[in-house]
This record gives C-alpha cells, structure tokens and sequence, in this order.
C-alpha cells in the first residue's frame, strides 16, 4: 500500500479530536510542503511572465518578434469582444473531436482485428512500422489534392493518431495475462469470447493511455492540417498572425492551444477517476 492510500486510511479512521500529536505534525508539515510547491509553481510562472514583458519593452528583444504578454491580453481579449476567438476555437475543438473519435474507433477495430487473425498482424505489420514512422507532415500537399481543404485537416489528423492507437491496443492485447487466456481456452471459450471476457476488460488502463496519447495528436494533427489549408481555427489564427507579424495574435492562439490540451487531458482524468472510482465500488 503506497504512503498516499496509507495516509488516506489513517484520515478516514482516526477522528481528528483523538489525533495523536505526530500524527498532527505530519498532517501541518504535509500541508505546509504542498503550499510550498504550489507557490514555488506561482512564483516561477510570475518570474516568466514579468521577465517577458520587461525583456521586449527594455528593447532587449525584438518586441515585434516576441511580443508581450499585456499586448497578448489586450489581443486576446479584442478577439473575444469580435467573435474571432471564440468562432475559430469551436472550429479546431469540432475538428479535434471528429479526429479523436474516429480514430480511436478505427484504430480499435483494427487492433481487434490484428489480435483476432494472427495471420493478418503478420501480413501488415511491417506496413504499420512503416506508415507510423513516417513524418505525417508529408502527406498534408497529397490529402489537400485528393480531399480538398476540409477533408485534409480530418485526414491528417486522423493519420497521426491512428497509427500509435492501433499499436498501443495491439501491443495491451498481446501482453494480456497468458494464464487468464489459457484457462478460458481450457475451458472451451472461442477467440471471440476470449477478446470480450480477458483481453478488453483487462485493458482498461491501455484504452486510458491511448485516449490521453491520441486526444494530443489528434489536436497536433488539426493544427498541422489547419497550417496548410484552413481559413478557421487556431492553426489559422497563428499562420495568419505570423503572416501579418501580429505576434500578440499568434501568442494569444498558442495560449488558447495549452488551454484546449490541459481542458482535454483534464477531462479524460476525471473521466479515468470516475471509472476507476466506480470499478474500485463494484469490486467490493
């Protein structure tokens, strides 16, 4: 048992009233530690910040390169006044989550099918090597000609998550409990009923791994399909204030992109506490 489930048993038993006078002392001296980590935290994104402002505006940088982080505010707060901002993140969110989907389910379909036809993962798995290592970058002129603009952004980002989500499956599946596999074999179960009762459930914390990996490419792969064909979104956003040498715009967009990733990731995790939670209950 790890000193934080330790740490959580002794709170829900012992009634702070009859708490001894260590128990006390590590209670204050682990607050005290976690304050300490949150302010050094603050304090390092204050150093930044006031170092990046004071650097541009004491002519040490190029403002018109760098920018500031009040002209990013100013900026940032024009677009949302006009509708700019609000307009182009609901476009890259839309794209991000049309990729994310389909490529977790195709890339589960396929992983499936990879583990049910041993013949098959032989058949395509030097090609799956191949087309996972390969710059996905370079494809963004040949699906802008085959799929036009639109149908370019989803396609590029459908190929850069699809290839790490259907490895990641594969290789959960194929490193699932041989003891489990083998006694339900024994026991007379089809390959099918092997995948539905060991493999999937078994792999839960593989399927949460893939979908924080693949919610992260599929927004990388929007931005690069929005690079080169979008006339909306973030990715626009920065092309277009690049072009224009409006920095604070561009700075205010990659802001809006670290705000999208950790909104994502912070949904997933709750969505992984809550299934863990509700596991943890039905399993007593």
């Amino acid at each position: 048992m790890s000193s934080e489930a330790m740490a959580s048993e002794v709170k829900n038993t012992t009634p702070q009233s009859s708490a001894s006078p260590q128990y006390r002392a590590w209670q204050a001296a682990r607050r005290r530690n976690k304050g300490q980590i949150v302010a050094a935290q603050i304090g390092l994104v204050l150093v930044f910040l006031g170092l990046w402002e004071l650097a541009p505006r004491m002519h040490w940088v190029n403002p018109m390169l760098t920018s500031y982080p009040s002209a990013i505010w100013l900026a940032f707060m024009q677009m949302i006044r006009d509708g700019e901002l609000g307009h182009n993140v609901m476009v890259t969110l839309t794209e991000v989550a049309i990729s994310f989907v389909i490529a977790m389910v195709l890339g589960t379909m396929i992983a499936i099918a990879l583990w049910m036809s041993p013949k098959l993962e032989r058949v395509l798995d030097p090609f799956l090597v191949v087309l996972n290592a390969l710059p996905k970058i370079a494809l963004v002129p040949i699906f802008y000609i085959w799929l036009g603009a639109e149908g370019s952004i989803y396609a590029v980002a459908v190929a850069v998550a699809l290839f790490i989500t259907i490895l990641m499956l594969y290789t959960g599946f194929r490193q699932s409990d041989p003891n489990k596999v083998k006694l339900v074999h024994i026991l007379g179960a089809t390959r099918l009923q092997i995948l539905t009762k060991v493999i999937l459930p078994g792999n839960t914390h593989t399927f949460i791994a893939t979908l924080k990996a693949n919610a992260g490419l599929a927004l990388v792969g929007v931005i690069v399909g929005e690079f080169q064909a979008s006339k909306a979104g973030l990715g626009y956003l920065i092309v277009y204030g690049s072009q224009i040498f409006r920095m604070d715009m561009v700075m205010a967009a990659i802001v809006m992109l670290g705000f999208m990733s950790l909104a994502i990731y912070a949904l997933i995790q709750w969505a992984e506490n809550r299934f863990t939670r509700g596991g943890g209950h039905t399993g007593h």
